[in-house]
Formats: structure tokens, sequence, C-alpha cells
């Protein structure tokens, strides 16, 4: 299957999970993948496994082995990391890598949204602010509905608490000493587990009563998310069991990855993971990742991915520019993020690989190897020097301009002319390539 198609299976997937209240059996859920896509249950079950936009339940006792023995046990729950802004109703935020929408736009119900009054808050997913986010994330596709059903049982802000006094003592309200004037919904938290073993017989709430409808009315929400509101928290209490992998802030496509390595030692991407035939899987050396770069910043526990990522790539790729757009900045200099430290990952060097090799890093040495405005060309081509870099990134070796000879330090990064004892900085960065390009190359 190719990379292109296995995106397409990612989002195709999600829409179906969104479709079936945001969770779905393993099995059923493949059923209906295989439909469109011909994907073998092994590479499903690595989707479903290692993508962040999915989280596997299983069922207590449920055997771990594999895709052999999948049955009902196994539900697959749509996870994102994307939230709401809770500060940008207050007017007290700018820019954030939160969505800004109106909260009651998502909740289905914005009076404002449907009368003459046009409403303060954005109802526009597809924002100058709001899209970059979404295609980050791969959702820019997603219907409307289907996101904010996404939104609704990921963001742990936009619904009530289940009260967990009406769970406790007895009569119609529980413990609960607000009775019908709680804001909290009065649910069984033994269905909302899915480990109720009294069903229908259950002297709990297993659907919205009366009350539990007008406290979620005044809230803002609509009737048809009220109805589906079971299914969402059972999600919500699914979603709290699994144990996440990182989700993929800074990218178009959420990869099937492992946590980000710890150690220092792994910094070259796959790029046979890239054209998704890696064969060693979980055990190869080199980083699993859907581009050839990836950013990240150092928390003080681990690396994490940076947002924006194909922003900051495009940036770092023009050698005039010293910082990332945005209001936190990466430093291309100190490569550090309010002091913290940021690097960048990358695939092979492109001239250690041989030329049909697709999606390597094609390192480019400003100024080398071009003629200038007098027409004279350094001794040096740019491929020249990153063999020589790659070589030795310690070497200070001998570049000819003409009749001026040079010394270039690979250690300092700088240029020096003997003769004059000038020196000047010199900057090594990659050739750009947008995530749009890096699809197409490998569906062709």
């Amino acid at each position: 299957m190719s990379y292109a198609s296995y995106a397409r299976v990612i989002h195709y997937a999600t829409s179906i999970l969104c479709c079936n209240k945001g969770s779905m059996d393993l099995v059923e859920l493949y059923r209906k993948v295989f439909r469109r896509f011909d994907i073998t249950e092994n590479d499903f079950w690595y989707i479903v496994r290692k993508c962040p936009r999915f989280a596997v339940v299983r069922s207590a006792g449920a055997s771990e082995r594999g895709p052999e023995d999948w049955g009902s046990d196994c539900t697959v729950v749509a996870k994102t990391s994307l939230r709401i802004c809770k500060n940008y109703t207050k007017y007290e935020c700018g820019d954030c890598q939160e969505l800004h929408l109106c909260k009651y736009f998502v909740y289905g119900n914005c009076r404002y949204g449907k009368g003459r009054k046009q409403c303060k808050f954005s109802h526009d997913v597809r924002s100058e602010h709001n899209y970059p986010l979404l295609r980050e994330c791969t959702l820019h596709e997603l219907h409307e509905e289907d996101l904010f059903l996404l939104l609704l049982q990921n963001d742990p802000t936009l619904l009530p608490e289940v009260c967990s006094h009406y769970n406790k003592g007895s009569g119609p309200y529980g413990a609960c000493t607000f009775k019908a004037t709680c804001t909290k919904l009065h649910i069984c938290q033994h269905f909302i587990q899915d480990d109720c073993r009294f069903g229908h017989r259950c002297k709990r709430l297993h659907a919205v009563d009366e009350y539990g409808r007008r406290m979620l009315e005044e809230r803002g929400l609509s009737g048809e998310i009220i109805h589906d509101l079971p299914f969402i928290y059972k999600n919500v209490y699914r979603l709290s069991l699994n144990t996440p992998y990182p989700e993929r802030e800074g990218m178009a496509l959420e990869p099937m990855v492992r946590p980000a390595p710890q150690s220092e030692e792994r910094t070259e991407i796959c790029l046979h993971f890239l054209r998704r035939n890696c064969r060693f899987q979980d055990q190869c050396i080199r980083i699993h990742f859907n581009l050839p770069y990836k950013w990240e910043v150092f928390d003080g526990e681990c690396w994490r991915d940076l947002r924006h990522m194909e922003e900051i790539e495009r940036t770092y790729c023009d050698p005039r520019n010293t910082h990332s757009p945005g209001s936190r900045p990466v430093d291309f200099l100190t490569m550090t993020r309010d002091s913290d430290p940021v690097r960048r990952l990358s695939t092979a060097s492109s001239v250690n690989k041989p030329p049909h090799y697709i999606l390597t890093t094609q390192w480019l040495w400003i100024e080398y190897g071009k003629a200038d405005d007098k027409q004279r060309v350094t001794s040096l081509t740019s491929r020249d020097l990153e063999v020589a870099y790659l070589t030795d990134s310690n070497a200070e070796i001998t570049v000819m301009k003409g009749h001026r000879q040079y010394y270039l330090s690979f250690q300092d990064m700088y240029q020096r002319n003997p003769k004059h004892n000038t020196k000047r900085k010199v900057r090594r960065r990659p050739r750009f390539i947008s995530i749009t390009e890096v699809e197409e190359k490998i569906a062709r």
C-alpha cells in the first residue's frame, strides 16, 4: 500500500468512527475500511495501534498477541490533540495552538448563528487561524459535525462531569444534595464504563433524563448531541484507560510512530518507512516519521514535536532567516526556543544515497558552486562541500574563488580570507520540500 493510501486510510477510518458516534468494534471498522481499500489485517492493525489518531481499548483478559486474535473485545476510539481555546472568548488570546471557535457553534446550538445578529466569535473552521491547525493534524478534510464530535470526546472542557455523588447512596438522586439542580450529569458510572451488571434493571440512569436535558440545553448543547452523550461519555472513559502514544502536533499527517527516543543516537529518519516498506517496523534503528524532516524541542524530560513544523522548515531553508515565525520562535543560530534546546532530525543526506532514492535531504552550502556578480565560481560545489563535511565535520578545507584563497572551517562554520584576515558566516541549509510535494513524490 502506498504512503498516500496510508494517509487516506487514516482519514477514512476517522470519518467512519465519527459517523458511528466516535468508536467502533475493531473487526467491524476493518470490514468497512476493507470495502474501499485493499489493506491487510496486519497493516490495519499496525495503523490503529501506532497512529495517535486512534486508541485501541481491550476488555479485561483480552489477548495481546495480534490481529489473529481480533474480536469484539477490541474497540477503536477516535482521538485528537486539538482543543478549543479557552481564552479566545475572553479576548485574551492572540496567536495560540488551539482552535478559535464559538463553543456553542461546536455544541450545534449557537443562537446568534441562527438569527440575523452575527456571533462575535468564529463559526469558521477554515479561518486563517484554524485551518493550519486542522491541516497539521490531517483533520482539514473532515466534515464539521465529525470534527465537533471528535472535539467533544477529547476536549475535557466542553462537557460537564459525571456526578460522582449521584452514583453513591440510595434514592433517585443518590447522595447528590443538589438533586435536579445539579450542574453535573446524572448517569450510571458503570454504564459508561461498560460494566453495569444490572442492565435495564439498574436504578441509575442509562440515558439523559428530563432534568439532565434541561441542564444541558441551558449549557447550549443541541438535542442531537444530548441524545448521543451516553456514547460520547463512554468514549471519554475509554480514552482515559488507553495508554496514549505521543500526539504528533507539528505535521500534516499523524504518523504511526512510537515515542521519541531519549538518546541522541537515533536522529536519522527512515527512508523506507516514508515509502511504507520498512520491514523492521518497531525494531528499526531509525526514526519512523511521515516527513523527511522533524523539529523537536526538549521540555526537560523528553523531546516533543513542535507545531507548525512545515512553516518552521520553510523558514529554516531560507539562509537569510535566523528565527522561525510565531510568538515563540525557534532561534536557528542557537537552536533553542525560550532557552529550551531544539533539534532538527532528517533523512540521510542525498550524497550518501544513490540518485534514485527519493526524499533524501539535499543540503545546500549557500553560494558555493554558483557564479557571483563577476562570474567567479568556487573551486568546490555545494555537493563537494557536503561530501567533505560528512567525512569530517571538524575539518578545515581550502576553497578557491578566482585567484583568491579561502579557508572554510566546518567546526565553527566560518569562511576566512587569510590575506586580509576577514571572515564571514557560512550557512548549510536543506532544500525545502512541502508536505504536498512529499505526498506527490511517494505517490509517483
